[in-house]
């Protein structure tokens, strides 16, 4: 079995302090989908931030392809963070600077790449999420679906091999959330890049994620692990049942 590209050990997340989860240890796997799930404020997100470096454990180990995330000193550090993207929930793009700039902006600060280098490598990363000819439109010019792929291909800039998104189908109509999850796979499968997402969008879940891990607030802890379909059916965690077959239920009432 191949090397887990993320491997986290018994960490402990906190806001000051409150614990709000601990213990937690999961590993992802090079080129698959893996999603964050739990109920609203279980520390989805705050893992999400945990993971990228934003914050930092109480206790416990993050790695990266091999590299230790919270001990690392500055030049580990920023070695480790150009491993992979992050596309935050709005998009985060700039909103003065046009999508080709936006997606400049990686390639500029980390690489000595001359321009002419970074605005082809630019435009590329645009053609592979289907923006090729919105290079030099303004954010506030395209719709809220659009820029969110404006925001993976600013995240693919630098050729990481894992990508972070956090919610990335929130605020979407349920076709232009397809159209991103169709997205999220092919450039999986093409390119092998790895995805963590945090979703709670379960048509989404179940038709991208090879694996999942549930938080629950009450116990601070992992309930559940595995691919979404199979704990769909077959979990012994009622509230974890219940979660993955809420859909179900709204469309009984």
């Amino acid at each position: 079995m191949m090397e887990p590209i993320i491997q986290v050990n018994n960490l402990t997340m906190a806001h000051g302090e409150h614990e709000l989860m601990r213990d937690l240890t999961f590993s992802v796997h090079p080129g698959e989908i893996f999603v964050i799930l739990g109920g609203s404020g279980c520390g989805k997100s705050t893992l999400m931030r945990h993971l990228i470096g934003l914050q930092s454990p109480t206790t416990g180990e993050i790695f990266i392809e091999g590299s230790e995330l919270t001990t690392a000193n500055a030049t580990e550090r920023q070695n480790i963070l150009k491993k992979f993207g992050v596309m935050y929930q709005s998009g985060a793009l700039f909103g003065s600077m046009t999508l080709l700039e936006n997606v400049c902006v990686p390639l500029e600060e980390h690489t000595k790449l001359p321009p002419d280098a970074i605005e082809a490598i630019a435009r590329q990363k645009l053609q592979l999420v289907g923006l090729g000819s919105f290079a030099h439109h303004l954010p506030a010019e395209i719709s809220g679906g659009m820029q969110k792929r404006a925001g993976i291909a600013r995240a693919m800039a630098l050729d990481p091999k894992i990508l972070f998104l956090d919610e990335p189908s929130a605020g979407l109509d349920p076709i232009t959330s397809t159209e991103l999850d169709q997205l999220i796979t092919e450039l999986a499968r093409l390119l092998g890049i790895t995805f963590v997402m945090v979703s709670h969008e379960l048509s989404s879940i179940f038709s991208i994620a090879n694996r999942v891990i549930m938080l629950d607030k009450i116990t601070q802890s992992i309930v559940a692990e595995g691919d979404p379909k199979q704990l769909r059916a077959h979990c012994d965690n009622e509230w974890v049942k219940q979660f993955l077959n809420r859909d179900l239920v709204d469309e009984n009432h």
